[in-house]
């Protein structure tokens, strides 16, 4: 249990942390850049969508955009009826009496067929009026930073593709970030010499282990991939659903461990050598060359962005475990630590509420790095052709097309820019934090 003086000493050290971040003027302003890049990720099917977000219709008002149903069944004054399709109305040649397109009228990976073969930004572009006529292309309907083969929309896809890279870079090191600091704090905290338990009990968790991986995301997947497709809500709540099940099962297999452990022949103690089995495994995998595991895995593994996630989590917590575990071997041995476990707390309390709340900061700074680390590699997986389906358009799917057509620039440069400014943002951010929580940086 931390004393006042603690208390305040930590309050303090994080007010001047976060006063020295502040003052590093381009960490700071890259954290308004991902601000803007977070609020277009979460907004991108209100900003880019070619259903309309309202339209007035045969007297009746309508929120396309905003629709869950499949089709709209309007009726009409001699009592027929009409049936729209949502996903397949040619919404901008409907005689409509009111509407308001989104600001980028076009959904990502829709074919334009008047606007194929790479239309650039300048280039002419044409359209169908209600007529039945071509035309030049409408200033509201232009696709202003060109079209691709097929005549998709660039703006389109680079607005959502913030959303899918966004989502891979945080679920990814969201994983790792579990995995880093679990290994890591065990690491650290116990050593060679202070985990001890039942060869039952050890047997039956690594068991667990096993298992829970197989219920919570194998079993899962095909629930984990429609969420990703349907909204980013829902995919944290299938998300957060998995960890409860891969919790709950290792417990299970825990508990049951306690039972066996009593059995004559799985009942003698033995040491866990946590720091020495979780550093040799941490070695192992940061001697693997990484990104060509990752692209053996992904070449295997079938394409979709949760195994990508998954793939990228797992081969990402290497250097969040060893910070995680240079902090605890120091932190074990204060004195509000010392003083927590003579007041008889658990070591579970002691390493989630005194312990692992001080060892954080440096991960963080790992965290930030990580972040920008997975963009980067699943922008590199795309532009491969290896990375999401072929129906996900990403970043590094849009830089991939444009090497089938060189004088197509726009699909090089404006990806490109999108991947080059949220690394950069995040590399800085990463910088700031670590020049801010370093103490020998401190005046």
């Amino acid at each position: 249990m931390k004393t006042k003086k603690q208390q305040h000493t930590d309050h303090s050290l994080r007010a001047y942390a976060w006063k020295q971040f502040r003052h590093n003027r381009p960490a700071y302003v890259s954290l308004y850049v991902l601000g803007l890049l977070a609020l277009i990720a979460i907004f991108s099917p209100i900003i880019a969508n070619e259903k309309p977000l309202y339209i007035s219709y045969k007297g009746e008002s309508y929120f396309p955009a905003f629709s869950f149903k499949k089709n709209y069944v309007i009726p009409h004054s001699d009592g027929t009826t009409e049936n729209i399709q949502l996903d397949i109305a040619d919404w901008k040649h409907m005689s409509l009496d009111k509407v308001i397109w989104a600001p980028v009228p076009y959904s990502p990976g829709k074919a334009d067929n008047k606007n194929t073969h790479y239309k650039g930004p300048g280039d002419e572009q044409l359209f169908t009026d209600n007529n039945g006529n071509t035309v030049p292309m409408p200033a509201r309907f232009r696709h202003r930073l060109g079209t691709g083969n097929l005549g998709e929309d660039i703006l389109s896809g680079l607005i959502h593709g913030a959303r899918i890279s966004l989502t891979i870079g945080f679920i990814s090191m969201a994983i790792a970030t579990f995995i880093g600091l679990i290994l890591g704090s065990i690491a650290g905290y116990f050593g060679d010499n202070r985990l001890i338990t039942t060869r039952g009990r050890f047997w039956m968790t690594a068991l667990g282990i096993i298992a829970a991986w197989f219920y919570a995301f194998q079993v899962r997947q095909i629930i984990l991939e429609d969420a990703i497709k349907e909204s980013g809500m829902k995919l944290l709540l299938q998300l957060v659903l998995s960890l409860i099940i891969f919790s709950v099962v290792v417990f299970i297999f825990s508990q049951a461990g306690k039972f066996i452990g009593k059995l004559p022949w799985l009942r003698k103690k033995v040491y866990i050598h946590a720091d020495s089995l979780i550093s040799r495994l941490i070695e192992i995998f940061y001697s693997m060359p990484t990104f060509i595991l990752i692209i053996t895995i992904a070449a295997i593994a079938k394409p979709s962005l949760v195994n990508l996630m998954v793939i990228i989590g797992l081969t990402s917590w290497t250097g969040i475990a060893r910070f995680t575990r240079a902090e605890f071997l120091k932190i074990r041995n204060l004195e509000y630590i010392q003083a927590a476990r003579s007041l008889g707390f658990s070591e579970m309390k002691i390493i989630m509420r005194h312990a692992l709340p001080n060892g954080l900061a440096p991960a963080l700074v790992t965290i930030a790095f990580g972040i920008a680390a997975a963009i980067l590699t699943e922008s590199g997986l795309s532009f491969l052709g290896i990375g999401v389906p072929a129906d996900i358009v990403t970043w590094g799917s849009l830089v991939n097309e444009g090497r089938a057509n060189f004088s197509a620039w726009w699909l090089v440069i404006f990806p490109g820019l999108a991947i080059f400014i949220t690394v950069t943002a995040y590399n800085l951010i990463g910088e700031g934090l670590r020049d801010a929580l370093d103490p020998r940086l401190k005046k």
